[in-house]
């Protein structure tokens, strides 16, 4: 433990948001049972996890509402990072379904800045999301982990998000890593997408993104 006379400032920290009761269980049903047909895509690295196709905000319906719902924690997550309440966009969203024994390997998400996951079904406590220190991120690679370290997040490897609740929702920067261990439970359904802001500058420049 450190000196409580010694304050200790936490540089540059990693924002994460979770939201509660974004979307109601009943929505949660609605969309599970629009979309579990389409759900044919097999996860290249685990059989026993199916996505669906893209599908995006403009394609109407339901997607449409989803999309409002996550726009105001979208807008407060994007202040956190860059400093300024900018127009988001949903650049795509798809379903996953992980079967009993399946997992979701150890991944980020490339050409967005912020992603999301919204959980439609319960999930076992054994199968929350894990995210991971990214490799190389310190100036140093040697740890000291055995029986009598104590973990905390100046040292930790990984962090375990949040037991969810049906309709719950978490945001976090794209480039974090993140995985799912084996689903230890009934099926675990969820909604992920991306999200890219409507524009960047700094210094005179700006970049603008266009969907």
């Amino acid at each position: 433990m450190a000196d409580p006379q010694n304050e200790v400032i936490e540089l540059f920290p990693t924002p994460f948001m979770y939201c509660k009761q974004v979307l109601s269980p009943s929505q949660c049903t609605q969309l599970i049972a629009q979309n579990e047909p389409s759900a044919t895509q097999v996860n290249h690295q685990s059989k026993d996890l199916v996505h669906t196709d893209i599908f995006f905000p403009e394609d109407g319906g339901f997607f449409s509402e989803v999309s409002r719902r996550i726009n105001a924690p979208l807008v407060d997550m994007g202040n956190l990072l860059f400093g300024e309440k900018l127009s988001w966009h949903i650049k795509e969203m798809w379903m996953n379904f992980l079967k009993p024994g399946g997992s979701q390997a150890m991944h980020n998400h490339s050409n967005s800045f912020i992603s999301g996951v919204l959980y439609l079904s319960p999930s076992h406590p054994g199968s929350r999301t894990v995210f991971f220190r990214g490799f190389g991120d310190r100036g140093f690679v040697f740890t000291n982990t055995h029986q009598d370290t104590e973990t905390g997040p100046f040292n930790a490897e990984k962090w375990i998000a949040p037991e969810p609740d049906v309709g719950d929702m978490i945001l976090f920067p794209s480039y974090l890593l993140h995985a799912v261990p084996v689903n230890q439970g009934d099926v675990r359904i969820s909604l992920a997408f991306n999200a890219i802001p409507e524009r960047l500058k700094a210094w005179g420049y700006s970049i603008s993104f266009s969907h």
